[in-house]
């Protein structure tokens, strides 16, 4: 087995073991911008996973910040906002060995985080590039079937959606959303009155995302 998954699990299966139930977070960064913004996303995406695809996770997503040993514990960090992202030098130590360890990280531009959480991205891994994903990796391809990548589910500036990869050996380990809005397709209906078929959509894509984490 990789290494870096050795000292995931190391980290990781103890607490499955006690709760019997994964547990994903929700990143709580610096700098000014909504971390918190979309508050019924992640438990919708949470009882839609549970439903379809068989994952066994807890209903309500922690909170973790990028600096807390914490993050160790959860296979899947997702992020968004829209606004300014800040992590100090000891945040960006800390994510980039989450991320190298086997852990998984997911931003979700949110419209206005753009240019600063790239900028971010950047400083965690300086000698990778984040290449956009080719819509026949296998996030797009299982449980559902995105033929075109990633889904349009806001309009924002009216450009296409993409969806950005950091890739280590291989390993997909940190996914930026771009001109897509994921998060605010699984909010709750009356928030943002999206089609029924919009948010099933986005709820299927963020299964696909949880699907390629925990059998990847």
């Amino acid at each position: 087995m990789d290494t870096r998954k050795i000292i995931f699990l190391l980290f990781f299966l103890p607490l499955v073991s006690i709760s019997n139930a994964q547990e994903i977070a929700l990143l709580k960064y610096n700098g000014g911008g909504d971390w918190y913004a979309n508050p019924t996303s992640l438990p919708n995406l949470i009882k839609y996973a549970n439903q379809t695809i068989n994952t066994n996770i807890k209903a309500k997503p922690a909170t973790v910040e990028p600096g807390s040993p914490d993050i160790f514990s959860y296979p899947f960090v997702h992020m968004t906002g829209h606004g300014n992202v800040v992590f100090s030098d000891a945040e960006i130590v800390n994510l980039r060995n989450y991320l190298l360890s086997g852990g998984f990280l997911h931003a979700d531009d949110n419209y206005g985080m753009d240019q600063y959480i790239k900028r971010e991205i950047k400083r965690i891994f300086p000698n990778n590039d984040m290449i956009e994903i080719p819509a026949s990796h296998a996030i797009f391809q299982k449980p559902n079937v995105f033929a075109t990548g990633l889904p349009k589910i806001h309009e924002h500036d009216n450009k296409r959606p993409q969806a950005f990869g950091v890739f280590v050996d291989n390993r997909l380990v940190l996914l930026y959303t771009y001109e897509c809005d994921l998060g605010d397709g699984w909010e709750d209906p009356e928030v943002h009155n999206n089609p029924k078929e919009i948010r099933e959509k986005a709820l299927k894509m963020g299964a696909n995302i949880l699907n390629y984490i925990f059998n990847n």
